[in-house]
């Protein structure tokens, strides 16, 4: 990194929203210089108190230096936008209506920088907010120009003040109005983004999970086995598979219907996934039939955490409504092969379910 980048990141930050904050808080800073400029020009010529002009400048150029404090630090200090914002709108607006009252015939000018002022509150305010501080800089503005008009008559006159002060509230309120609007259509659309991320996220979730258990189905269980599989022949590392068979879940379907058969899945799903370790990944690959893949696992380990899971089947009470039952599976274990199709691992697997079940079910068989 170079150091103009280190030196740009120290100024701005290097996140978006800091970024975007400096940024409108360096965009007010040439406002403020403009207002400078133009109350140093009035002081040079004569027709501004040279010591208010003073004052005013001072004020600007220290509210400016403080303000890039909070707003570079703002996400640290726990600052929201919309306060900051406020805060800055209200500093932005009395220095730009004290500057009207001192610069003298130049004066109108402000006028345009207060309409932008309001402009930039509307991207952190809320409709409301943005209304609030066009009703402050009016009513602010008005009061300025009667007091003017009764301290020196002759340089404020009532009529000009009047025009100034229809044109600032008309543009004003036309420019509030407009940016309420435009911040109403953009959280909006902020709203539909969010809902439309979480609607994708559901979709997501739908795709990869089993709607009965809510394991990992079986298609998303593929993607996994190709990616670990991949990883496997690259890398050497261990990866066991076992495919598990709820023992005579046909009988339960049988003796107590479909709905406790359903209530039995579930169950069996949770207490495996708490047998289970964080790295692997259980999957319901059809019926009554699970898919559990171990990466990073020699099969001593993947045989270990089998029968930990057949230890809480056998402990655990499942019910077929008021009626209580005992669960056991059958597991089928075996251990990746390099360059080895994964079908064919899995097929491997499944040979070993067989004869765990014809060796009287309830066990853990590995080939």
């Amino acid at each position: 990194m170079t150091f103009a980048s280190h030196l740009s990141h120290a100024f701005v930050g290097s996140d978006a929203r800091s970024r975007r904050q400096v940024l409108y808080w360096a965009i007010t800073v040439g406002l403020y210089a403009v207002c400078v400029l133009l109350l140093v020009f009035e002081s040079r010529v004569g027709v501004a108190d040279p010591a208010v002009v003073s004052l005013l400048v001072t004020i600007l150029v220290a509210g400016t230096l403080m303000f890039y404090v909070p707003v570079r630090m703002s996400q640290r200090l726990g600052l929201s936008p919309s306060l900051l914002a406020m805060v800055q709108a209200v500093f932005a607006i009395t220095s730009i209506v004290a500057s009207y009252a001192a610069i003298g015939p130049a004066r109108g000018a402000t006028l345009a920088i207060l309409v932008v002022v309001l402009v930039f509150c509307s991207f952190a305010l809320t409709p409301r907010q943005s209304y609030a501080m066009s009703a402050f800089a009016i009513v602010l503005l008005g009061v300025t120009m009667i007091v003017m008009n009764r301290l020196q008559p002759e340089r404020y006159a009532a009529g000009l003040e009047f025009v100034h002060f229809t044109l600032a509230a008309s543009m004003l309120g036309a420019v509030t109005f407009l940016t309420g609007r435009l911040s109403e259509l953009r959280n909006k659309l902020k709203r539909q983004r969010t809902e439309l991320a979480q609607a994708l996220a559901r979709i997501q979730e739908m795709a990869t999970r089993d709607d009965l258990t809510l394991l990992t189905n079986r298609r998303h269980m593929n993607e996994l086995l190709a990616y670990e599989k991949e990883r496997h022949d690259r890398k050497g590392h261990a990866l066991s598979i076992a495919l598990l068979d709820i023992d005579w879940f046909k009988r339960v379907n049988d003796a107590h219907g479909h709905a406790a058969g359903d209530d039995v899945l579930r169950a069996f799903a949770r207490q495996a996934l708490i047998a289970v370790r964080n790295t692997d990944v259980l999957a319901r690959w059809g019926g009554e039939e699970f898919l559990l893949m171990l990466p990073d696992t020699e099969p001593q380990a993947a045989a270990m955490v089998l029968e930990r899971m057949r230890a809480r089947m056998a402990a655990h009470e499942f019910n077929a409504g008021d009626v209580p039952l005992r669960i056991s599976f059958s597991a089928g274990l075996t251990v990746a092969r390099s360059g080895e199709p994964i079908a064919d691992t899995i097929a491997r697997s499944d040979a070993a379910l067989y004869a765990a079940k014809a060796a009287g079910r309830n066990r853990v068989v590995s080939t």
